[in-house]
C-alpha cells in the first residue's frame, strides 16, 4: 500500500536537523525553487565552459585519485564518467535501510542544489524522479573509507539512473532497467564532471549519522521513563534528582534528566510509602541515572551540532565558484563526521549498559521484589532468559565502539594516503543503537512486571502512564513463555514513540 508522502522543499535556504526529524521514515517528495534550479544552471554553464578549453581541471578531462595525471580527451568525457560509477560500485554485505537511502538521496540533491557541483538540471531532475517515486537504490553498506566521500555507496545510489542495478519499489525489488520502463525515463547518459558530482560526497555517514542523532534522541527520553519505571518498582529514592542536588554540578544534560525523572515520579505513592525506610543509597544504576543518561544526551547534542553543518555543505571535489574559478580541495573527507560517530556509538552504548544494571536489580529479589519477577520459580525460569539477551548485547557493544576513525589504509596508490573509515563508524553506531533500543525493550518488561507487584500502590503520574502502555501490549507474566516476543512487541512500542507520545500528551513534552 502506498503511504503518503512528506514534502521538502528547497529553496536555497539551510536543510535542518529538525526537518529532517520530520521526514524520518516517511516517503519523501522534493520540489526545488526556481531560483535553485537557476543556480545549479550556471554551475553547469561554467563547467560546460573548461570542458571545451585547453585548461586542465581534475575530474572534468582527467583521470581519477591515482589517475589525475591523465588528460582524458573531450570526445571521452562522457564514457569517463560512465565508467568511474560503475569502476566504484563495489559495495559489499548487508543492504542499507530504505529510510537512509531517502535521506542519502535527499542530502545528495541538496548538496547539488548549493550550486558549486556543476551538474546539470537534467541529472538532478532524474535523481528527483527516482526518490519521488520512491524508487530505491539497494545500496550496500560496506565499501566506503569515508574519503574520498562514500564513493562505493553513492555509486550504487547511482546505478539505476544509468540503467543498472537494482532498486526497491513498495517493498519489492527490481531491476534498474523495469523502473525507468515504469517511470517512463531512458538510462541516464552522464556527461563531463557529473559522476564525480554525485559520489564524491559524505551523504552515505551523513545519512547514517542525521538518522542517529534523531533515534537517539528518542532513545534518550524512553530511558529516562523506563529508569523511572525501574526506581518505582524498586523504591528508589527521588532524593539524586533534586533540582538544587544537580545544580551543584550544572550539566546541562544531567540537569534535564533529573528534571525528567522528576515529573515522571510526581505524584507517587510508591516513593510516599517508603519515605522514611532505613535504606541509606540505591545502586549507582538508579541514583546516577543524571549523570550517565545526561552525558549521552549531551553527546548526541554535540553531534547534532555537526551534523546540522554538514547536512548544508558543500562535499563534492572540484568545487566550482561564482567567480568561474575552480579548487580541488578536501571537503569530502569524512573525518568531521567520523569522529562524531564514534562518539555517538559510545554514548549509546552507555545507556544499554546502565540500562542493563537496571534489568539486573530488578531480577534479583530485593525490596519485596520476587526473585526473577516471578513468584513459582523453579519450574519457571521467570525474567533470567531476557537479561542474558541484555547481557549479550551490551557485551558486543564494547566491541562494536571501538572506534574506527582511529584507522586508515592508504588507497588510490598513495594519492588517498589518509581517509577518515565514517561510513564503518556509520554502520557501527547503528548496529549499538538498534542493540540498545532492545535493550532498553527488556527493561520496559521487567520494570512493567516489577510494578505490578507495587499495587495497590499507584506509582508518580508518568511511570503510571508508562505502565499502561506496556501493558496494554504485553501482558503480566505469572509463568514462562515466548519472552522473545514480548521482546519484540516492546521494541515495536520503542520505534514508534508510543511511551513518548503517551506520557507528552498528558504531561507535556519532556526535555
Amino acid at each position: 500500500m502506498k503511504t503518503p508522502a512528506h514534502s521538502i522543499f528547497l529553496d536555497g535556504q539551510p536543510l535542518s536537523l529538525a526537518l529532517l526529524d520530520s521526514a524520518w521514515e516517511q516517503r519523501l517528495t522534493v520540489e526545488l525553487a526556481d531560483t535553485v534550479w537557476a543556480r545549479i544552471e550556471t554551475s553547469r554553464q561554467r563547467v560546460e565552459a573548461i570542458a571545451a578549453s585547453d585548461a586542465v581541471v581534475y575530474g572534468i578531462n582527467t583521470g581519477f585519485g591515482h589517475l589525475c595525471t591523465k588528460r582524458i580527451d573531450a570526445s571521452q568525457l562522457d564514457q569517463l564518467q560512465h565508467n568511474l560509477i560503475v569502476s566504484h560500485a563495489v559495495g559489499v554485505g548487508p543492504e542499507t535501510p530504505d529510510a537512509i537511502v531517502r535521506f542519502m538521496m535527499l542530502l545528495k540533491i541538496n548538496a547539488l542544489s548549493l550550486g558549486h557541483s556543476g551538474i546539470r538540471t537534467h541529472t538532478v531532475e532524474r535523481l528527483l524522479e527516482f526518490l519521488n517515486h520512491d524508487y530505491l537504490p539497494i545500496v550496500p553498506t560496506q565499501g566506503s573509507l569515508g574519503a574520498s566521500g562514500d564513493l562505493a555507496p553513492l555509486s550504487h545510489m547511482v546505478l539505476p539512473l544509468i540503467g543498472i542495478g537494482n532498486v526497491r519499489h513498495q517493498e519489492s525489488e527490481m531491476q534498474a532497467v523495469d523502473a525507468l520502463n515504469a517511470l517512463q525515463l531512458e538510462p541516464l547518459v552522464l556527461s563531463a564532471k557529473e559522476g564525480l558530482a554525485l559520489i564524491n560526497g559524505t551523504q552515505f555517514m551523513l545519512a547514517y549519522a542525521a538518522a542517529l542523532v534523531i533515534r537517539a534522541r528518542r532513545l534518550i527520553k524512553q530511558a529516562d521513563i523506563l529508569a523511572a519505571m525501574s526506581i518505582e518498582g524498586l523504591q528508589g529514592s527521588i532524593k539524586p534528582f533534586s533540582e538544587k542536588l544537580n545544580a551543584l554540578r550544572p550539566h546541562p544534560g544531567a540537569i534535564a534528566t533529573a528534571a525528567n525523572i522528576r515529573t515522571l515520579l510526581d505524584g507517587s505513592g510508591i516513593l510516599e510509602s517508603h519515605a522514611d525506610c532505613n535504606k541509606v543509597q540505591d545502586p549507582y544504576s538508579l541514583r546516577c541515572v543524571p549523570q550517565v543518561h545526561g552525558a549521552t544526551r549531551q553527546a548526541v547534542e554535540h553531534a547534532a551540532t555537526v551534523v546540522d553543518i554538514e547536512i548544508s555543505s558543500v562535499t563534492d571535489n572540484p568545487v566550482i565558484f561564482d567567480d568561474g574559478q575552480t579548487i580541488s580541495g578536501g571537503l569530502f573527507h569524512g573525518e568531521p563526521l567520523a569522529i562524531v560517530l564514534d562518539y555517538l556509538a559510545i554514548a549509546i552504548a552507555e545507556l544499554g549498559s546502565i540500562c542493563e544494571r537496571r534489568i539486573f536489580l530488578l531480577l534479583s529479589g530485593h525490596d519485596g521484589l520476587p526473585e526473577l519477577l516471578m513468584k513459582e520459580t523453579g519450574l519457571n525460569s521467570g525474567f533470567m532468559l531476557p537479561q542474558y539477551t541484555a547481557a549479550a548485547l551490551v557485551s558486543e557493544n564494547k566491541v562494536l565502539c571501538h572506534p574506527a576513525s582511529v584507522d586508515s589504509i592508504p588507497t588510490s596508490l598513495g594519492q588517498e594516503d589518509h581517509v577518515s573509515m565514517g561510513a564503518t563508524a556509520a554502520t557501527k553506531a547503528w548496529r549499538v543503537l538498534d542493540h540498545v533500543e532492545t535493550i532498553l525493550a527488556i527493561e520496559a518488561m521487567c520494570a512493567a512486571q516489577a510494578l505490578d507487584f507495587r499495587t495497590p500502590i499507584q506509582p508518580g503520574r508518568g511511570v503510571r502512564i508508562a505502565h499502561e502502555v506496556v501493558r496494554g501490549h504485553v501482558g503480566h507474566a505469572s509463568a514462562d513463555r515466548m519472552f522473545g516476543d514480548d521482546m519484540r512487541t516492546t521494541r515495536k512500542l520503542l520505534q514508534n514513540k508510543q511511551l513518548i507520545d503517551a506520557i507528552e500528551k498528558e504531561l507535556g513534552a519532556l526535555l
